[in-house]
């Protein structure tokens, strides 16, 4: 393929993630500014989301054999007339209802964007580079959409709320539907794969992951212990699954490799996904927040999603160079330090903190999630591959649940993490607000003079000052409390460097042994 050709390919894949993934982060970066037009609550806002990951979470395994059986480009062209069809029900959404609704069946139709994408990324490169710099490239689109939605975002609202958000969509949307009639992929072999008891199977992993993603999103708002619905879907979610699995270790041909994810190597995997899944959260789930608490819009944060979008690419293109299988556990190494240095950085935040501050930390943070998965990825992707072909439905689980559902595990621990240690904050910060101490009552009398003139009642006065001493206290617990998060985000992101550096030092001794241990025997 002529590099002119490659560079459309490619092109074409940045428009299909990006198309797929403004769709996705659109509702869930504005749920603040869509509240009013959709007349929710920021509770009932939240559904949006939930409606968006229940389906959206497991149906790229079910897409996987339904390419294999009818072929490339029908699944495209099917693919994109879906996602045309759905962004063009945002036209109707009137209602919070609707909106769910429409968020719900967008989370099926935009499954297949994401596999385009990869296609079309891999599809501009020769065998040799697809799984690597191909592979790179592809991943680092994934975190694109996430900055140029926030950088975008005002603009949209002021133009018509939630039309004005999906109206981009629908461009896209239209925009990539004639790319892919015009540039077909490499056609593959394809033959009937799919069986009577796939659909089952795959029903019940719909269902359990579905329950999952929802209780996982919704969990924190409506309190875990608080709302009994949540442990209701949790349970069934668990005695979903369980038949799924009894299912298919009882099937010749299974959809899904139980034996082998259980497998000492798939676990090890999935580990290492799950962690670095946490630890990236620290941008969406922590930073994104902590944002909010000190009251910044989005276009004060321009400057700062500028920089997070310029590290992502240059994480990426720097992954892309060093996508060889010797610089696998290098790359990783660089990755854990870039997120430890940026969490640690940023866990010393106070009120007067502004985006100027954490340039920098944030451009770690976002280099280090870019350099991180495509090695990972790889490496399970060339495993499944020589076990067989059937073993990529497998893989495709394993990277989903670790990506999908840690995401949302991510912003759910953060979430309540955040919660509780404000509370511990909070409780603190009160036991030492004592009226005879005389900075406590200098302060009170600080913050009651500005309304001195407005009110003439000294009690009323007195109040008002207590009552705005309180948000006062409540806004530092809670900085103190995100401060607290983004430590535990740099820990973890430490401990996971020092395990992977012993176990890059294991290997290397026994390695180095085994020639020895070959000349004595010898």
């Amino acid at each position: 393929m002529g590099l002119g050709k490659s560079a459309i390919y490619i092109a074409c894949s940045v428009l299909l993630f990006l198309t797929q993934g403004l769709g996705m982060n659109l509702a869930l970066a504005n749920l603040t500014q869509l509240q009013g037009s959709l007349s929710a609550t920021s509770v009932e806002a939240a559904w949006l989301s939930a409606a968006y990951m229940a389906p959206n979470v497991s149906l790229s395994a079910a897409l996987v054999k339904i390419r294999a059986q009818y072929g490339l480009r029908r699944f495209a062209e099917i693919g994109i007339v879906g996602f045309v069809f759905v962004s063009l029900l945002n036209v109707f959404v009137s209602d919070l209802h609707s909106a769910i609704v429409v968020r719900f069946i967008s989370g099926i139709a935009a499954a297949p964007m994401s596999t385009l994408g990869f296609l079309y990324m891999l599809e501009a490169f020769p065998p040799a580079r697809k799984l690597t710099v191909g592979l790179a490239l592809a991943l680092t689109c994934t975190t694109l959409a996430a900055p140029i939605t926030r950088l975008i975002s005002p603009e949209l609202i002021e133009y018509g709320q939630w039309h004005g958000l999906y109206t981009l969509e629908m461009a896209l949307a239209l925009i990539a539907l004639p790319i892919i009639y015009l540039l077909p992929l490499t056609p593959v072999p394809h033959g009937k794969v799919i069986q009577r008891t796939d659909i089952v199977s795959y029903l019940l992993l719909a269902a359990g992951f579905g329950c999952i993603a929802i209780v996982l999103t919704m969990g924190r708002l409506y309190w875990w212990f608080e709302a009994s619905w949540l442990g209701v879907l949790l349970a069934t979610s668990v005695v979903i699954l369980t038949a799924f699995v009894l299912i298919e270790l009882n099937r010749e041909l299974p959809l899904i490799d139980v034996r082998w994810l259980a497998s000492r190597e798939i676990l090890h995997f999935a580990t290492v996904l799950l962690i670095f899944r946490l630890v990236a959260s620290e941008q969406s789930a922590i930073a994104t927040n902590f944002y909010q608490l000190l009251g910044l819009q989005y276009d004060q944060l321009a400057t700062l999603y500028w920089i997070i979008l310029a590290a992502s690419v240059g994480g990426g293109l720097l992954c892309a160079a060093l996508m060889q299988p010797g610089y696998a556990d290098a790359v990783h190494v660089l990755a854990l330090t870039l997120l430890a240095a940026g969490a640690y950085m940023d866990s010393h935040a106070t009120s007067l903190t502004r985006p100027e501050q954490m340039y920098l930390s944030q451009a770690l943070v976002a280099a280090g999630t870019a350099l991180f998965l495509p090695p990972a990825m790889a490496r399970g992707f060339r495993s499944a591959l020589a076990k067989g072909p059937s073993y990529i439905v497998s893989f495709i689980v394993v990277f989903l649940f670790t990506q999908s559902i840690g995401g949302l595990m991510g912003s759910a621990a953060f979430g309540t993490f955040v919660t509780v240690r404000e509370k511990f904050h909070a409780n603190i910060l009160a036991d030492e607000i004592i009226a005879t101490n005389p900075l406590v009552s200098q302060r009170l009398a600080q913050l009651s003079g500005a309304y001195a003139k407005a009110i003439g009642d000294k009690a009323l006065l007195n109040g008002e000052g207590v009552a705005l001493l309180g948000q006062t206290v409540t806004r530092e617990a809670n900085i103190l409390a995100y401060n607290d998060a983004f430590l535990l985000t740099a820990i973890l992101a430490l401990c996971a460097l020092v395990v992977l550096i012993i176990h890059i030092a294991l290997n290397w001794l026994t390695a180095r042994n085994l020639p020895a241990a070959a000349a004595t025997t010898s």
